[in-house]
């Protein structure tokens, strides 16, 4: 399959939107791989650290409050995972995070030859009729010294209405910073009440192998899996190389540019 470059017309769209379907990006071998390992590193089965990643279990009430704690290490063998970060320390994920397409993204919005770094490389699981409810938010964070801009969500199933696809308001990024006193981006019930109605909802509904760029600061969320097949997905925050988190000055790790992270370096899958 060949590699697809980002049309005018799909930058246009995104500029106005906050937010453009990027296409079929994973070819059915490529997407199996990748199917493959998110489910044996669930199971305990994949040969990494299992201490560098942060991991949560779903929730049992799909309540965002009643998901598992986020600490790093195994929390046993199951598929009903939530949440799995710090995938750039994987091989197989690193590789796909550093298509060239996913380059050409960010030096469009950092500019060509700036650093690009990941603030996070993250594993999005709803099980089948499980799922944990997202409340609306904007993918922003106060600790870091600058916001992180650009988001790249793979579907590794088809994400539907009725699995819980991401929805969105369209053209919310423009807004700027809605709730700048939240740690971590999320809206008070009258600021989602006001903005989020539902007739301004737009679901982004994309088939297994498909990728979705996002604004961070699109007002998203996501709802519940009614379905008997879980909805899991790749989601990438790509941000200036330069950033750093306050007050520890801890910097992230490099996927673009001088001292990235290399997969080859990395153990075999």
């Amino acid at each position: 399959m060949p590699v697809p470059n980002l049309k005018q017309e799909q930058w246009q769209q995104y500029e106005r939107d906050g937010y453009v379907k990027l296409g079929r990006v994973l070819e059915d071998r490529d997407l199996a791989a990748l199917q493959e390992r998110i489910d044996q590193i669930m199971l305990g089965q994949a040969r990494l650290d299992y201490s560098r990643l942060l991991m949560q279990l779903d929730s049992d009430s799909g309540k965002y409050e009643d998901a598992g704690r986020q600490s790093c290490g195994h929390k046993g063998a199951t598929l009903g995972y939530r949440k799995i970060q710090n995938l750039e320390y994987d091989r197989l994920f690193l590789k796909y995070m550093q298509r060239d397409l996913f380059r050409e993204i960010c030096a469009r919005h950092y500019g060509a030859g700036t650093p690009v770094a990941c603030y996070r490389a993250m594993f999005m699981n709803k099980p089948a009729r499980k799922g944990t409810f997202l409340p609306w938010h904007q993918d922003r964070w106060t600790s870091l010294d600058r916001d992180p801009l650009v988001t790249i969500w793979t579907a590794l199933d088809p994400a539907t209405v009725a699995n819980g696809c991401v929805q969105v308001i369209p053209g919310s990024h423009k807004l700027g910073i809605v709730n700048p006193g939240h740690p971590s981006g999320f809206l008070t019930r009258d600021q989602a009440q006001n903005l989020c109605p539902p007739e301004k909802r737009a679901f982004v509904e994309v088939p297994a192998g498909e990728a979705v760029l996002l604004h961070n600061w699109l007002l998203h969320g996501s709802d519940v899996n009614q379905m008997d097949i879980p909805r899991r997905a790749f989601s990438v925050c790509y941000m200036d190389g330069r950033t750093h988190e306050r007050p520890s000055g801890q910097t992230f790790p490099i996927i673009f540019g001088p001292g990235a992270l290399q997969a080859e370096a990395m153990e075999a899958v």
